[in-house]
């Protein structure tokens, strides 16, 4: 048999994907079960040629590490370093067959035959080892037996539809230039499936390979990679938010961005001047469009596109002063943002120096590897490499002494990275490419956050990356979703992309708005329906090729007015985004959430990506095709309204929505509290000290509540330190009554400088049918409840069927009833 021909320690019955159907027919499963020892949260199996070590993280997490005899291992990427496991004491039985550990929550059983693993919540299988590990000299992996009716997401930013069953997809990561409705391989992969079963299978793994979900062999999973670390992680929960937390209580959680992040980005490819920066800038000022950052791509350090990358240095004759013009912009509230890349041409200015200091990869025969692509001839930092990440990092040093505050990496998969190149990993151990090229942008992300945390410890970091791996959002990455086509057939796939990340942990993925790559001339509609969706995505960045200008300032007053009231709706809606950025970096919720969210126990809408969810509040259904003049709406259950009209729609239903080019679809669910400000230009101005409150009422939703997070906007220890403030907000509905109750809490330093001492609150009351007889404002301390104030003046519209107050609010718990009642 051909089998006889690949000697190794642990093979069993038929399988075949790809490569390995030419290779091998058969295995034969060799492996069982010797002897076992627990102790503490770790069960420890040996067999009879490898050991299995079985750690409960927490009682909704195990990790599974095989080690056969005599196999490297590489560590983990995945597993936050600072991570450490609950003191749960897990419980053991035996049987004559099995072992059962038991965590609280997860029952694993091993069979002891095959030493195989199956795993449980509340009794209900969740997903087994068809065979576990198997391992040959070129290949190694993990095969799952799926159920026939799951539905699979995962493996990363890929355009292959939400459900991903029965699809083969590639593990490495490559930039797809000028994409559009189908790419199965982009610049982030994940070696990760989450299942409608509510589980996510982790692969621990940062080597070359594949993730087969079912399309090599009906109802099996099988990670397989070149090489690597041979563990997983199971992870289990009760809802999707509750397994999306226990995921990144495990892998990281993204710390909180700089409130200018949630702002507008002026950005292209690229601005070939310091002169040409600044009457940008202007542009922006002089048309009122607000502007909180300028992104400068490669043409900083040189004025051609090849030739010097790796220079990493100002470009005289073109930004003869940049410490002042970051300084200037910095004063008009815009922060400076610069590229980097991971490569130093052999023509650029730094060549000699990355060599001299032992910067660069190898080759095999221990020199600088050399290669060409794109942009010349060229060699690759080795970022695994202490004197490599010594080396790069001075670049950050300088940029941040002279007011850079925001990074940008590019082409981190690495976009060029020869299989026989060799990095240090570390003093002792050497790999080649394909161990560790899905992992390079998550190692250089890493390096990036540690320094700027060195060298900028009082702010926040903004890190721009397009490659990583499964816990990079730990170190602050802020992912975009790559070159994409300037076509409708370009903005149509853009939800799904931002939805498959953000189910696991990477909850700023979003697009270059407009799209990027090709287009002859500008389409408004296109452009207008991209920057309208960008409105309720995770960062707001537009950004192209620049023959096509990517900012609205540059185009025609049509383009522009509608561009701008959707980019001043961005900043009205600050309160409510940062508040999704508070979510996320407690609990890993996503700022974009798909649809399946909103009732959990409708499989089919896990194949929804036309709308989603702009936290719990939103439903959003952006326009991807040319010349509608209506759309088909599916509403989730409950009731919804228009935000432009106010109309109400009952949910669980398909509707027809007319639309033109100066809205877009956006639905506020009943029951649901926004808070806003008034239009500022900049965050630089942002004050919550006014505040208007909406909330959307309905007799159908008898209580309704909303929260509000507050800091300083800057300060990376605000929540460890407890500098901060939450304004609760819940509303009690009967017929001809409504009660809204506000709280506050702060955090134990006692909040944040320049926290408001009280807040001016403007209340709008969306669904109110009747012009109220009476609203009394009641002041509560602790349980006496100090004579109610009537409020008089208040004005209901009843086109709109608006009911608008203004009240002082000291912060002290109080509340509002309004009551129509006779």
């Amino acid at each position: 048999m051909i089998q006889s021909l690949y000697p190794t320690s642990r093979y069993t019955r038929t399988f075949s994907s790809g490569l390995l159907l030419l290779l091998f027919c058969s295995f034969q499963a060799l492996a069982s079960y010797v002897s076992h020892q627990l102790n503490g949260n770790i069960l420890t199996i040996q067999g009879d040629e490898e050991k299995i070590r079985i750690t409960a993280f927490t009682p909704d997490v195990v990790e599974v590490f095989y080690q056969p005899d005599n196999m490297a291992q590489l560590p983990s990427f995945a597993i936050d370093p600072h991570f450490t496991p609950a003191n749960l004491n897990p419980t053991l039985n035996e049987t004559d067959d099995h072992l059962y550990l038991n965590t609280g929550k997860l029952k694993v059983v091993i069979e002891k035959a095959q030493l195989k693993l199956s795993y449980y919540r509340a009794n209900n299988l969740l997903i087994q080892e068809e065979l576990g590990l198997f391992h040959h000299q070129t290949l190694r992996g993990f095969r799952f037996a799926l159920s026939t009716d799951e539905k699979i997401m995962g493996g990363g930013s890929r355009v292959v539809g939400m459900d991903r069953r029965g699809l083969r997809l590639p593990l490495y990561n490559k930039a797809h230039y000028g994409y559009g409705s189908e790419s199965t391989q982009m610049s982030y992969g994940l070696p990760a499936i989450m299942s409608d079963k509510k589980y996510i299978l982790l692969f621990d793994n940062s080597a070359k390979g594949h993730l087969d979900i079912a399309h090599s062999e009906a109802n099996i999973l099988q990670f397989e990679a070149v090489s690597g670390r041979t563990s997983y992680l199971l992870f289990s929960g009760d809802s999707y938010p509750d397994l999306i937390n226990h995921y990144v209580t495990v892998t990281g959680k993204q710390p909180l961005p700089p409130r200018w992040a949630l702002g507008n980005f002026a950005s292209r490819f690229g601005y070939r001047s310091e002169a040409e920066v600044r009457e940008t800038v202007a542009k922006f000022i002089e048309q009122g469009m607000p502007l909180d950052a300028v992104v400068l791509d490669l043409y900083w350090f040189g004025e051609t596109i090849k030739g010097t990358m790796g220079n990493l240095d100002w470009h005289k004759p073109t930004f003869p002063t940049p410490t002042q013009l970051i300084a200037d912009l910095e004063e008009k509230g815009v922060k400076t943002i610069v590229i980097t890349e991971p490569f130093v041409l052999t023509s650029s200015l730094n060549w000699q120096s990355a060599v001299d200091h032992n910067a660069l990869a190898k080759n095999l025969a221990g020199e600088p590897k050399i290669f060409d692509f794109y942009f010349g001839n060229s060699g690759l930092v080795d970022i695994f490499n202490h004197d490599g990440q010594k080396w790069l990092l001075q670049t950050y040093e300088k940029l941040a002494k002279q007011g850079i505050q925001g990074w940008w990496g590019d082409l981190g998969e690495p976009e060029a990275h020869p299989a026989d190149t060799i990095h240090q990993l570390d003093p002792d151990t050497k790999v080649t490419a394909d161990e560790i090229h899905n992992v390079y942008g998550h190692k250089w992300t890493e390096q990036l956050y540690r320094k700027h945390q060195a060298l900028l410890p009082h702010i926040r970091p903004f890190i721009l990356m397009r490659s990583g791996f499964a816990g990079t959002q730990r170190y602050g990455i802020i992912p975009w979703t790559g070159d994409v086509s300037r076509s409708f057939a370009g903005l149509s796939p853009q939800v799904e992309l931002s939805l498959q990340m953000g189910l696991f942990g990477l909850g700023y993925t979003h697009s270059d708005l407009g799209g990027f790559a090709g287009g002859e001339r500008f389409d408004s509609e296109l452009y207008t329906r991209w920057l309208q969706y960008g409105t309720f995505q995770p960062i707001y960045r537009p950004h192209a090729q620049d023959h096509i200008a990517s900012e609205p300032v540059f185009h025609d007053k049509k383009t522009r007015d509608i561009v701008k009231r959707f980019i001043q709706l961005r900043y009205n809606l600050l309160p409510y985004n940062y508040s999704l950025a508070w979510q996320n970096s407690t609990s890993g919720l996503p700022l974009m959430r798909p649809v399946f969210f909103s009732d959990e126990q409708q499989k089919a809408l896990i194949d929804r990506a036309d709308s989603y969810l702009w936290g719990d509040a939103f439903l959003v259904h952006p326009i991807t095709e040319a010349g509608l003049t209506s759309v088909s709406v599916a509403l989730p259950k409950g009731v919804w309204f228009d935000y432009w009209s106010n109309q109400k729609y009952q949910g669980n239903q398909t509707i027809s929505y007319p639309t033109s080019i100066e809205t877009l679809p956006v639905f506020v669910k009943a029951g649901e509290f926004i808070p806003m400000i008034d239009d500022i230009a900049t965050t630089k101005q942002y004050s919550s000290e006014r505040l208007n409150l909406h909330y959307y009422a309905d007799i159908s939703v008898p209580t309704g509540s909303g929260f509000m997070y507050e800091d300083d906007g800057i300060s990376p220890d605000s929540l460890l330190a407890g500098k901060w403030e939450k304004l609760h907000f819940n509303a009690q509905q009967q017929e001809n009554q409504l009660t809204l109750l506000f709280q506050r809490v702060i955090g134990k330093a006692g909040g944040y400088q320049n926290m408001p001492a009280s807040r001016n609150i403007h209340l709008t009351v969306h669904n109110w049918l009747a012009s109220p007889n009476k609203i009394q404002l009641f002041h509560t301390s602790d349980s006496d409840t100090l004579p109610a104030i009537e409020i008089t003046q208040y004005r209901w519209d009843k086109k709109t069927k608006k009911l608008m107050l203004q009240f002082e609010w000291q912060h002290q718990p109080i509340s509002i009833k309004i009551d129509n009642q006779n």
